[in-house]
This record gives structure tokens, sequence and C-alpha cells, in this order.
């Protein structure tokens, strides 16, 4: 599901720069693996909200006893090839019907939401207990993160009771604090800026149905969101060819894709012509045209985004061969219209599926399993 800001121009992945960064706006050391603090930080105060705001350079140290999965640049190509690997192998077991594989055994996952769900909920839940794990859902009522505590203190609080932190939040900046402050490792369930376990759900699903991921052509149409960033980080990683359609004042973050380019891998187009776009396009891909946090725009960006609904026609002009891929949840006769979602084309499930089985290889990889 896509919930983005609408500036994202100050986001700072890189983590070196993060950790100077922070040095320089704090004497204030950094304690990854203990579990006090230094009683002297009460000058600098951190309170982010679970409400949607543009995102400012974050003083964030790197984590290196632990991993994290917050961006799918943060790794290497082999890294992200050895969890989707990982990931269709365990579905295979689990599909079999065999219940031995429990590597999850003892372990207990905190999922701290700050807003609805179902994928991301049922998904994380289910597959950790597949797995033999214990989930704890925590929903934005429960310890309403940035308001009642602040994500500081839910970060360490969390690290004291469960083995992994998963997050679906508003605010990138929210998914960053967690990782600083936490000492078990923490997983980007969703945020504004970018959603990494749909993207390699939606690698899983592409390479089952196609047979590859290297070299094929992804056709977004639409919104520049949180997915549209996630599919960059990928293009920045492994070859492809990724070309996004949005209507003027939507496209995605401009460093985003300076960044991805600058990789070299793959071929990246970013244009306003979604006609254009889709032709010779393996898959073809939207998302709603307004997401939560964005429902009050949603008569504006109706007007905005005419003509940029996949229809059939669009698909004819992808190809017979055109795959049809939406992340869910959908607004069917907005964004697309019923016959293409509903057609012989759409693998949309399967996509939906693969979310368990992406989060299930991400959590044994940063779990060292």
């Amino acid at each position: 599901m896509a919930s983005i800001s609408s500036n994202f121009s100050s986001i700072r992945t890189d983590k070196a720069s993060l950790s100077s960064a922070f040095f320089r706006s704090s004497s204030v050391p950094i304690l990854r693996q203990s579990h006090t603090f230094p009683r002297n930080i009460s000058h600098f105060t951190l309170t982010v909200s679970c409400r949607a705001s543009s995102v400012q350079s974050s003083p964030v140290t790197a984590k290196t006893e632990v991993k994290d999965f917050l961006h799918i640049n943060d790794f290497d190509k082999k890294s992200i090839f050895k969890i989707l690997d990982r990931a269709i192998e365990v579905k295979a077991l689990i599909k079999s019907g065999d219940r031995a594989f429990q590597p999850f055994k003892g372990k207990t996952m905190a999922m701290v939401f700050c807003k609805p769900s179902l994928r991301t909920h049922v998904s994380f839940e289910t597959g950790f207990t597949l797995l033999g794990g214990h989930a704890v859902y925590l929903a934005p009522t429960d310890i309403q993160m940035g308001t009642r505590e602040e994500t500081r203190d839910v970060a360490r609080i969390l690290s004291r009771f469960t083995d992994i932190i998963m997050a679906r939040v508003f605010s990138h900046q929210d998914i960053l604090v967690l990782s600083k402050y936490g000492s078990v490792p923490v997983v980007n369930g969703l945020t504004d800026y970018n959603h990494p376990c749909q993207v390699m759900a939606d690698a899983i699903t592409i390479i089952e149905h196609i047979g590859k991921l290297e070299g094929t052509k992804i056709a977004y149409v639409g919104d520049g969101n949180n997915v549209v960033h996630s599919w960059l980080e990928m293009a920045s990683l492994v070859p492809i060819q990724f070309v996004c359609a949005s209507p003027k004042g939507f496209e995605p973050d401009k460093k985003t894709v300076e960044k991805a380019k600058q990789a070299g891998l793959s071929k990246i187009v970013i244009t306003n012509d979604p006609k254009e776009a889709v032709k010779g396009a393996d898959i073809v891909y939207t998302d709603v045209w307004a997401s939560m946090g964005q429902k009050e725009e949603a008569d504006r960006r109706l007007a905005s985004f005419k003509g940029f609904q996949v229809d059939q026609s669009l698909m004819d002009l992808a190809g017979s061969k055109a795959l049809f891929m939406h992340c869910l949840p959908a607004e069917k006769g907005t964004e697309v219209t019923e016959d293409v979602i509903e057609g012989p084309r759409s693998i949309i499930f399967d996509q939906a599926e693969n979310r368990l089985h992406a989060q299930n290889a991400i959590m044994l990889h940063v779990l060292g399993k």
C-alpha cells in the first residue's frame, strides 16, 4: 500500500553520511549493544509522530553488529539474490506441508503498526508463526508511538522484550530512529518513503512467472510513491528496465532517481506518458492514486491522474505477454479497470502471497538463520 509525503529531497540513506551527520550534531556516544544510555541525553529531544511528514536529514548511526532491513540497496546484489532464493526454497517447504523447519522457535517478534494493514499484519504474523516464532501485534493505539512514548524509548524497550522488530509507519524517520536505538534487527514493513518488503515479494513473483528478474522491463503507471522508490533501489543493484509514468508533479523523488541512475546498471526512465512507458513491458504495475494520509487529496488527484488508468487498451500496448501487478489494496475502476485486475494476465494474488515468503527470508537473513 502506498503512502508518501510530498517532499523527500533531504532523505539520506547512506549510513556513513548519516553517522557523520549525527556526530556533528551531538557529542553523545551511541551505545549499540548496551541497554543503558547516558543520563545527559536529555538535551537531545527526539519525538517522532505516527503521522506522515517530510523527512529531514537523519542523525542516525550505522548499525554494525546487528543487521536491519530498511532499504533494498543497503545490501549488495549477492545478498538480495540470496534472500530471494531462500524465499523460494522456504516457500516450497511450507507448501509441502513440512513443519519441521522451525528456525524461529523461542523467538518473539514485535510488530509495530502506525497504520492499518491486511497483508503486512497477516503475512508477518503467519510467516513468523509457521517457522516456529511468536509475534506480538502492537496497534497504533497500543503504544501511541511518538505521542505517549518517544520512538527511541519504544525501540529500547522492545529490544529488551523481543528478538526482532517489524514496523509499518508513516514517517521514514520513525524506522531510522527505531533502527538507531534498537539493539535487535529492525525490518521496514512500510514507510512513506519506501516499501522494500513489497518489492522483494514482487521480485519473487516476476521470477516465478517470467523465469528471471534481470533484463525484465517493469512499467509502473501512477504515483511516484514508496513502491517506486524501492524499485529504484532494486534497479541500483540488478540490471532491469524500469520506467515510471507519473503525472507532472507526482514523479518519484529526484535524488532517489539520480542515485539509481548513477549505479549504471539499469535503464531508468521517468516520463509523463503512460502509453510510451508500457510499450514492450513484461510487467505493467500500478497502485492507488491516493493512499492513507492522502485521502483528503483524492478529488484533486483524480483530476491530475486522468489518462493514467491501466485499462485493456494500455495492456494491449504493452503486448500480449505483459502481466499486470498491483501491491493492493486496489480501487477498482479508478487506477485499474475491473477487466484488467480480474483478467487472466493479473498476478496480483501470487504477488500478495509472496509477501509472506519474502518476509520470512528477510527475517531469516537478519536473524542469521
